[in-house]
């Protein structure tokens, strides 16, 4: 008996790749919001503070989220034929590329012996920070819908 062609109906994104998309971009915002709080605090770095080690589990949790999140899109990209793929391949470079900047500059701040309020509200002024924000509302807003699990 000869096989049929199954008509061609798009495979629905893979929920845990969103989930786990998704949880990423929700501890992104979770520490850009704690270091919204901290810079306000106005510290020096040298008090010691208990809000001083929250920064640091903060900022490592937001840089384990920013690593190899352009990968995890390309991932959640391949998985259903979203089109038109040209728009989605580009944007996941620029996702990528933010990514990789806004991890760079967490990096940076990390490797600090003392983390200051001012260092921090800088940290939040970056570009590169603002810029990977902006991407994660935009993919967000386009990935609804798209399995279960989505916001």
């Amino acid at each position: 008996m000869p096989e049929t062609a199954l008509p061609s109906t798009p495979t629905p994104l893979p929920p845990a790749s969103i989930a786990e998309f998704q949880r990423r971009c929700d501890v992104i915002e979770e520490s850009y919001e704690f270091m919204l709080a901290y810079a306000a605090q106005g510290l020096t770095g040298a008090e010691g503070s208990p809000s001083g080690g929250q920064l640091r589990e903060q900022l490592t949790r937001a840089a384990d989220a920013l690593s190899a999140l352009g990968d995890l899109l390309t991932t959640i990209i391949d998985s259903e034929p979203l089109e038109p793929a040209q728009a989605f391949q580009a944007y996941q470079a620029v996702l990528d590329r933010d990514a990789r900047n806004a991890l760079a500059a967490a990096q940076l701040v990390l490797a600090q012996p003392t983390i200051s309020s001012q260092l921090v509200d800088n940290l939040n002024a970056s570009i590169h920070l603002r810029a990977l924000l902006t991407d994660l509302f935009l993919i967000d807003e386009i990935l609804k819908g798209r399995g279960e699990g989505v916001r």
